[in-house]
């Protein structure tokens, strides 16, 4: 179906929820709760503008002979306004930083896990091995102690 024609589906239906866009409203000036045929008309204008640019970069990818969009297909679309196309880029540039630093907190936690592993085997081998097995103690262990300790004591 043509991106276009699909536009027509949505026509009377919200794409959005109400209360984003109040949000978004009051964030921009308006009172905190707007009235429903301002946040109507919003989210008309905010769905046709995502559908253009949508469009518009499905239309580069089927020039270039891909099925799939990609980044460099939202930027040819945004080509004509610098402000848009400065904002995506932004976007994008912070996207990698943030994987940048996980990747980075990724390894360090892995240095971590095996200098921890490293340092207990060196633990183990330079503790001297004995074959002394130690009992787990449980409550009735420590009652019988408490009741031998009395016993001792009385004597």
């Amino acid at each position: 179906m043509e991106p276009r024609a699909r536009a027509g589906k949505n026509v009377g239906k919200m794409n959005f929820s109400h209360a984003e866009l109040a949000q978004l409203l009051y964030a921009h000036g308006d009172i905190k709760n707007p009235m429903p045929e301002t946040v109507r008309v919003l989210d008309e204008i905010l769905t046709d503008f995502m559908q253009s640019i949508a469009f518009e970069a499905n239309r580069a990818a089927n020039y270039s002979g891909r099925q799939k969009i990609k980044y460099e297909d939202f930027e040819f679309a945004f080509r004509k306004n610098p402000s848009f196309l400065g904002k995506v880029q932004e976007v994008f540039e912070k996207q990698k930083e943030i994987k940048k630093a996980r990747e980075i907190l990724r390894d360090g936690e892995d240095e971590i896990m095996k200098d921890a592993a490293e340092e207990e085997k060196r633990k183990e081998k330079a503790a001297p091995k004995t074959n002394k097995v130690e009992e787990e103690l449980g409550e009735a262990d420590d009652d019988a102690e408490a009741e031998a300790d009395a016993l001792g004591k009385r004597r």
